[in-house]
């Protein structure tokens, strides 16, 4: 029996989902030890797709189907605690449903700390992308038509195509990707502003959301949103069509946002968005690429170490890059300053900060700046997500004593921050009386973790 397979890239602004027959199953990760060694084809059983496919499929959870145009996805998102008001809207035609997906119709995306969905007008699919506890990202198609029981269905290797880090099997690792290129009104591609990494807290406003709709204000600062042009010529005059501080899509030029469950394509959004996919980039990064390089070292026995100190001298020294790239990510290093205020749907930013935690003075590591910088303080809510809290212990204990050497001001990072040491020292409180799992670190380290020098000679 032939079944649906799905993949996802985040390409020019864009979920997008190519619908494809199966590949082979058996061994379809052979030739490369990043997957093999995670055993990255069995099922992925720690995510929440996982967890509502079983409820769904006990009965212990009910989805709902509205005839019409969204059919389950009011359902979808309700059961997997996805605020609609976390929707951005995307007119890149980059699918095999490219006949769907038009300025007219774009594609909604809306997403939490661990899932991100995609709709489609008119389309039988809702999209669905997760991160696994074990495997990182993991991709499934959700059949959006009336049914009794509905269940999820994982993609296969095609997935990978594209979402792979090194091409089709090339030895890389699964990611999303977070690209942004200006479009003709035609629907056709004009200019890649994205080079050929992603989007991140990195980029400046002035080369983002090609392709995406943006509403919210953000008063002079330039991006790409909301951009259509005739001809190629108009790439060099782009101040002659730039829609500036869009409050809403409802009665604008572009599109009729009445079918979307949300009338916005929120600025704040895409801005958590390009962090939070930057992050668990690197997360799975560290999940399939740390045991793969000890393994063609021949340090397999390393992986059962308990802590940093327990690695010997040459794994750590093959690890350290890596990890250090996913503190600095945490803490925002070289983030872009904006120029003015930002701000965007308020009920996303409330329903945003309110997952908390917070700690005894109400302070929050999921509190907005808005005003300079993205976040409040220099640490990211994604320490909170198992994804996060599922890496091995020796890189946990490496990542803890790095977070922790920063934030208290023992080391700095080469690169710019947007924050003050009081600033810093008030996200270490925070996060020491808000993450059970660190203060445990703290306890059994003692009152001194690796000192600068240590530190040092690793980099």
């Amino acid at each position: 029996m032939m079944t649906r397979q799905t993949f996802f890239v985040f390409t020019s602004g864009l979920l997008a989902a190519l619908t494809l027959l199966p590949g082979p199953v058996a061994g379809q990760f052979s030739n490369s030890d990043e997957y093999s060694m995670i055993d990255y084809a069995s099922p992925a059983t720690k995510n929440p797709i996982a967890r509502l496919h079983d409820a769904v499929a006990s009965g212990e959870t009910t989805l709902d189907y509205k005839p019409g145009e969204r059919g389950y996805l009011d359902s979808l998102l309700a059961a997997l605690d996805i605020d609609t008001t976390s929707q951005m809207m995307v007119f890149s035609p980059t699918s095999l449903q490219h006949k769907l997906i038009s300025p007219e119709r774009p594609r909604a995306i809306f997403f939490n700390d661990t899932t991100f969905i995609g709709f489609v007008q008119n389309s039988s699919i809702v999209e669905v992308t997760t991160i696994d506890d074990d495997k990182g990202l993991v991709f499934y198609t959700f059949d959006n038509v009336p049914q009794d029981t509905k269940l999820f269905e994982r993609a296969d290797q095609t997935c990978l195509v594209c979402h792979d880090t090194q091409g089709t099997m090339g030895g890389g690792v699964p990611m999303l990707m977070a690209l942004s290129s200006v479009y003709s009104s035609r629907n056709v591609p004009l200019k890649n502003y994205s080079g050929i990494g992603n989007v991140t807290d990195t980029t400046p406003l002035v080369d983002r959301w090609g392709g995406w709709y943006v509403t919210g204000r953000h008063g002079l600062q330039a991006h790409l949103g909301n951009i259509l042009l005739a001809t190629p010529d108009d790439l060099d005059n782009l101040d002659d069509f730039r829609i500036w501080n869009l409050e809403t899509m409802a009665g604008s030029k572009f599109m009729d946002p009445s079918p979307y469950p949300e009338n916005t394509s929120d600025i704040v959004a895409l801005l958590v968005l390009e962090h939070q996919v930057t992050v668990q980039n690197q997360i799975t990064y560290i999940k399939f690429k740390a045991p793969a390089v000890l393994k063609r070292r021949e340090m397999l026995h390393e992986l059962e170490a308990q802590s940093w100190a327990e690695l010997s001298e040459p794994a750590q020294r093959a690890l350290t890059r890596m990890l250090d790239r996913l503190v600095q990510q945490l803490v925002f290093i070289d983030a872009v300053d904006y120029q003015s205020s930002i701000s965007g749907n308020p009920d996303y930013v409330e329903q945003f900060m309110a997952r908390g935690p917070v700690d005894g003075e109400g302070r929050s590591l999921r509190e907005f700046d808005l005003r300079n910088r993205l976040m409040r303080y220099p640490l990211s809510y994604l320490v909170y997500t198992t994804d996060f809290n599922s890496l091995p212990v020796y890189v946990m204990d490496y990542v803890y004593d790095q977070m922790d050497a920063y934030l208290s001001g023992r080391i700095d990072f080469d690169g710019r921050s947007q924050y003050t040491l009081a600033e810093r020292q008030a996200a270490l409180e925070i996060f020491t009386a808000t993450h059970p799992g660190f203060r445990s670190y703290l306890a059994a380290r003692g009152p001194a973790g690796m000192n600068t020098a240590q530190l040092g000679s690793l980099r």
